[in-house]
């Protein structure tokens, strides 16, 4: 076990709490429970992990991916406002297991596929999160060579891969080390990047033009459907997997509404903003638009004027960073469940080895980021929605909290590879890219097969960008569940509990 003198509680102390005054240590916590004397904290000081983690100027671009589905200004407001906050509600309804269990997401996500059979949704996790990493990483380099490009000071190839040392150096670091420097930068990206956020919006404010805005002509209900599900998978539905992560240094009697309710708002906030902003931008420029769709952050600086184009650079890299960092400190942890036997540091650094892999590819291979991101969100989104179903059903099942000691038993109360939650995963899985389309690999041009047998219209048809599997994998999750997991359920919650507050080894 961790040695509590030694593990820090940032949750506990919310920023300006005066973090310099305890030292700072690589985190000991991997996959243990964390201790009742280290639980402290309300649910408030979850607003600023999960604001600094979404105050990135991305969120200026998810105006140009929406309108991209050929839909209304308004469409788009409706689709991105639906699409953040419900997706984000998951997150902080997820996150209430944070506080019931005092583990990681992927740890409490045991009780209900048992030990090992958890392990199928741990790699998936996995697979998202470093996946979010990569894209993070990339599009900071991306965007600080275009800023130098304008500056005149490079952007060419040797400009491209100063950045993504520093970028993926940064991150590594911060995730190696853990929760206490995440959340010291967290206070970092938060003040800062919020300050110059606004100035970027003053400064272009007047590129906005709402006749042109007006005139954005309105599109199709599968038009629109595409967009909502685009706008959740891009928020929320990427950090379901984590969102007990921060939770569980809360004490048990923190309110579960709190958890809830600060989660998902400090989540929305700077997105729903953003997203509101990058409408107006690229509803009243075409080619704005277009641009966005290449390099997402760099094209929101060909509209800067010079003197501000460093301070724009700033804000993208550590809004992004902000993000990538805990990506890839739960990806350490998500790797971890998966069944790798190495120290939490470790795993994260292995992951990071992967994510600045990945990002060279993006970075100096691919011609597009649109396409492969939307085809990575909608792929993996699928089974990541299937699990969040699951979750969300077996957590509202139950009546008491965890047993700690059977989280980490093959023979306890949970199970070691119970078929049921795995045989829906799969079926919600199958039936879910039965429904989704992907040209951005042809390797999977297989999927939406079940478009054409349902009466959608095919893999061409008008349903076919609407990401429609997304929803079903969520909600036969969900159903399933609820409708045959009540019992498996109650037959553990009748069991004897484990001494209480006992700590589970931390494999």
């Amino acid at each position: 076990m961790a040695d509590p003198a030694h593990c820090p509680n940032p949750v506990a102390d919310p920023p300006g709490a005066g973090p310099a005054a305890r030292r700072l240590t690589v985190e000991r916590h991997g996959l243990d429970v964390i201790a009742r004397s280290e639980r402290r904290g309300t649910p408030r000081t979850l607003f600023w992990p999960w604001f600094g983690a979404n105050v990135s100027v991305l969120g200026l671009s998810y105006g140009a991916f929406a309108l991209g589905f050929g839909i209304s200004f308004r469409q788009a407001l409706a689709a991105g406002v639906l699409g953040i906050v419900f997706s984000f509600l998951l997150c902080g309804l997820v996150a209430v297991a944070g506080k019931r269990g005092s583990a990681p997401t992927m740890v409490l996500s045991r009780a209900a596929y048992g030990v090992r059979g958890n392990r199928l949704p741990s790699v998936l996790s996995w697979m998202l999160t470093v996946g979010w990493e990569t894209v993070l990483c990339s599009l900071a380099t991306m965007a600080t060579a275009t800023v130098f490009s304008r500056l005149g000071w490079g952007g060419g190839t040797g400009t491209k891969a100063a950045a993504l040392v520093l970028v993926c150096g940064l991150t590594v670091v911060v995730g190696v080390m853990g929760f206490d420097l995440i959340m010291r930068l967290q206070t970092l990206v938060t003040v800062v990047t919020g300050v110059l956020t606004v100035v970027y919006a003053m400064l272009v404010a007047d590129r906005v033009h709402w006749s042109a805005v007006e005139a954005l002509p309105a599109g199709s209900a599968q038009q629109f459907t595409g967009a909502l599900v685009f706008m959740m998978t891009g928020f929320g539905l990427g950090w379901v997997n984590a969102a007990a992560d921060y939770s569980r240094y809360l004490p048990r009697t923190a309110s579960g509404r709190g958890v809830v309710g600060w989660t998902t708002f400090g989540a929305c906030l700077a997105p729903l903003f953003l997203l509101v902003f990058g409408l107006l931008l690229a509803g009243s420029s075409g080619d704005l638009a277009a641009a966005v769709a290449a390099d997402p952050i760099g094209a929101l600086a060909t509209l800067l004027p010079t003197w501000f184009l460093v301070p724009f650079a700033v804000v993208a890299v550590l809004g992004l960073v902000g993000g990538a960092v805990l990506d890839i400190y739960s990806s350490g942890l998500a790797l971890l469940c998966a069944g790798l036997r190495v120290p939490r540091p470790l795993a994260a650094l292995a992951d990071g080895v992967l994510m600045i892999a990945g990002a060279v590819c993006v970075v100096f291979v691919a011609d597009d980021f649109l396409g492969p991101f939307t085809g990575f969100l909608t792929t993996l989104g699928v089974p990541i929605a299937a699990w969040c179903g699951i979750m969300l059903a077996d957590l509202a099942l139950r009546r008491r909290d965890y047993d700690e000691r059977d989280l980490y038993r093959p023979r306890g109360r949970y199970g070691d590879v119970p078929p049921l939650p795995l045989l829906l995963t799969l079926a919600a899985t199958a039936a879910g890219w039965g429904l989704v389309t992907n040209e951005a690999a042809r390797w999977l041009s297989w999927q939406g097969y079940l478009l054409g047998p349902l009466g959608l219209g095919g893999a061409t048809g008008a349903w076919a960008y609407a990401n429609l599997g997304v929803l079903a994998a969520l909600a036969l999750g969900f159903l399933g569940t609820l409708a045959l997991g009540r019992g498996r359920v109650r037959r553990q919650e009748r069991r004897a509990p484990s001494p209480a507050d006992a700590e589970g080894p931390a494999g």
